[in-house]
């Protein structure tokens, strides 16, 4: 059964229900399992009898040194491992002292301007250009890259009936987790999934660098039809074609696009391709390849992680943020009306209460995160083209006046500038792409950043990555279970 070509309001002969399942049916289900077997008023119970036995004194992660998060007091990150694939440099330490310097970002060496400058300057897309950097240490020849192009085009194709029987009879109200979900499913379609020899876990690397965006094109599809009540597009694959021009006609109805929005999208996935050994979901990739796992179940992980909001979910939250701000202020040409409702922020007063402002400050990055600076410089353009000039200089102002709120608020002076995702969200908006996209493009882009540590992880680790935590577990005896009363 293929669907090609075709908007799939129903399937051709084939009920929603026969595909999908009665949608009433899984809500009962649903209903059921929250208000029938399981009362609210149980959860409660059994939530306070957990709170009594597992909370942890703040100042005990003090008195006993922990890194909290992997992290140093000073916020730099505790050492754990060796890398050739990537350097994040955004401070110097002098004397103990962390000093504040313009953001670096090099892919093998290679900075990551320069990389966006070469394809730039010859108009050519430079995701597959960035895939190889990463996976072979070292920029292609031409011919290098035309043949590497090639493979993943050719490798694009999901497995025979996996889109129907893995995607599209299961749908699932988010991509990320469908995502994860589709390449644990893949070991059961590789005739060698538990070889990790370089040459096997190679190949795996480059398909699914090649297959992602395919399923993120089905699962967005049938998410669209299953969960929004909308038309299901599913166009047929068209050889030859780049990464982004690839992602651009899966998820359009008509297919389209111009030149100038694929190669603004290639250089998103170019800058998200990879950022470092130590972000969250490449070290619980490394974490899983140092067991020994497959590479299935380890960049299944990754992008488990990567769907937190703390990591590859921050410009959905960005774009969240913009919506109370462009609600909250009249006048968005106004600094001190923007600045007021930014300390509002802050003060937990507005947006979501969290008291941040997203796609502000970053982990390693001080004066300058260089993925923003770049991205910021290219979409601009395309931004005012798409009538988002606006909300685009909005996001400017918000980048401009945000560390003196913070300063002024918290009483500190530390360096604060804006990261990648204040901008990115943005510019997937001025795409025409729909949010429930703008992190599995993320995962889609750091799948060779992923595979790429996986390898050298393989290669290099030798060790399964066990980190301590100190007990603080105190002795009890055992009761027998007639005399135990509760307390």
């Amino acid at each position: 059964m293929q669907f090609i070509g075709v908007s799939l309001d129903f399937a051709v002969g084939i009920g929603y229900n026969d595909v999908y399942g009665p949608h009433s049916l899984r809500k009962g289900a649903t209903d059921m399992h929250t208000d029938g077997r399981l009362s609210n008023a149980t959860f409660t119970s059994l939530c306070e009898e957990f709170q009594k036995n597992n909370r942890i004194d703040p100042a005990k992660f003090e008195q006993y040194d922990v890194k909290r998060g992997l992290r140093n007091a000073d916020g730099s990150g505790v050492m754990a491992g060796l890398t050739l694939i990537c350097n994040v440099h955004g401070y110097v330490l002098s004397e103990g002292e962390k000093s504040p310097v313009e953001g670096h970002l090099n892919y093998r060496g290679v900075d990551v301007e320069d990389l966006v400058r070469g394809s730039v300057e010859d108009n050519r897309f430079g995701f597959e250009e960035t895939a190889w950097l990463l996976l072979f240490g070292r920029l292609p020849t031409r011919e290098q890259l035309e043949s590497f192009a090639s493979l993943l085009s050719e490798c694009r194709e999901l497995p025979d009936y996996f889109a129907e029987d893995m995607i599209i009879k299961a749908p699932s109200p988010n991509i990320m987790n469908k995502l994860a979900r589709s390449v644990l499913a893949l070991y059961s379609y590789d005739d060698n999934p538990d070889d990790l020899s370089t040459k096997n876990v190679l190949r795996q690397s480059i398909e699914l660098i090649a297959m992602l965006p395919t399923i993120m094109g089905y699962a967005y599809q049938v998410k669209r039809r299953h969960y929004d009540r909308e038309s299901m597009y599913v166009h047929p694959l068209e050889p030859g074609l780049s990464t982004s021009e690839t992602i651009l006609r899966t998820i359009r109805a008509d297919a389209s696009y111009t030149d100038e929005e694929a190669k603004l999208l290639d250089l998103c996935l170019m800058l998200h391709a990879e950022h470092g050994g130590g972000n969250n979901s490449t070290f619980a990739a490394r974490v899983l390849s140092s067991s020994g796992t497959d590479t299935y179940s380890a960049i299944a992980a990754a992008i488990g992680a990567l769907k937190g909001p703390l990591h590859g979910g921050a410009n959905i939250k960005v774009m969240e943020m913009l919506e109370a701000i462009k609600a909250g202020v009249g006048d968005w040409d106004d600094d001190d009306e923007v600045t007021a409702f930014l300390e509002k922020l802050i003060r937990r007063e507005a947006g979501d209460r969290s008291g941040k402002i997203y796609g502000m400050g970053h982990a390693v990055y001080t004066l300058s995160d260089p993925r923003a600076v770049i991205l910021k410089r290219h979409a601009r353009d395309l931004a005012e083209k798409k009538g988002y000039g606006a909300e685009f200089r909005l996001l400017e102002s918000v980048e401009r006046l945000t560390p003196g709120v913070f300063a002024r608020l918290k009483g500190n002076d530390k360096a604060l500038c804006a990261n990648v995702d204040m901008y990115s969200g943005l510019v997937y908006r001025s795409l025409g792409i729909n949010p429930d996209l703008f992190t599995p493009l993320f995962a889609v882009a750091r799948m060779p950043g992923w595979c790429a540590h996986r390898i050298e992880e393989l290669l290099t680790g030798g060790r399964i990555i066990r980190p301590a935590y100190k007990s603080l577990s105190v002795r009890q005896p055992y009761i027998p279970l007639d005399q135990r009363k509760n307390g």
